[in-house]
């Protein structure tokens, strides 16, 4: 038995039937089922790094030559104060400067070095795998916080002699 659909045009019946078919066919509908990923950042050591790296994405995919030229970057706001009702502050970004001048233009003096390929591969280890980036005394924080290890994942299976794992600065990967 079919069920009846309520649709509020004949464009959102379509999109219901081509969902519908993609679920049929082992398709999530969406097409985004299990791309959200995250990770818990330490803002005083990685949030502007973290700030950089989200706006300067669309530069390094070729979209554009600048973040402030993307339409969805909030680079604009921080940058030059376009108005955006979107956006809260965050404490980091306050402390820039005294003033909203003095913060505008620290803020652009980020961008005039590029990340290192170490920070740009650290932010991505760790969104990938679900870990904490941060300080030493961050991970022990939030570690403590959430009673399980927030490090990278060692990988590979534990060796016999392992009576404790080792853990991992998830900033550096390096061993500890």
């Amino acid at each position: 038995m079919r069920r009846a659909r309520v649709c509020v045009d004949g464009q959102s019946c379509a999109l219901a039937r081509h969902a519908g078919r993609q679920g049929r066919r082992g398709r999530n509908a969406a097409g985004r089922e299990g791309r959200y990923k995250s990770s818990l950042v330490d803002a005083e050591t990685y949030f502007l790094a973290c700030h950089r790296y989200i706006e300067l994405n669309p530069v390094r995919a070729g979209i554009v030559a600048e973040p402030g030229k993307y339409l969805w970057s909030s680079h604009g706001h921080y940058a030059s104060g376009e108005l955006n009702g979107l956006i809260t502050e965050h404490s980091m970004y306050l402390r820039l400067g005294v003033s909203k001048a003095d913060r505008q233009a620290t803020f652009r003096s980020l961008f005039l070095d590029s990340l290192t390929t170490e920070t740009i591969a650290n932010i991505r280890t760790s969104t990938n795998a679900g870990s904490a980036l941060g300080s030493e005394a961050f991970m022990k924080h939030i570690q403590a916080a959430v009673g399980r290890d927030v490090r990278l994942p060692r990988r590979g299976r534990p060796s016999k002699d392992d009576a404790a794992v080792t853990p991992i600065d998830a900033v550096s990967g390096k061993l500890l």
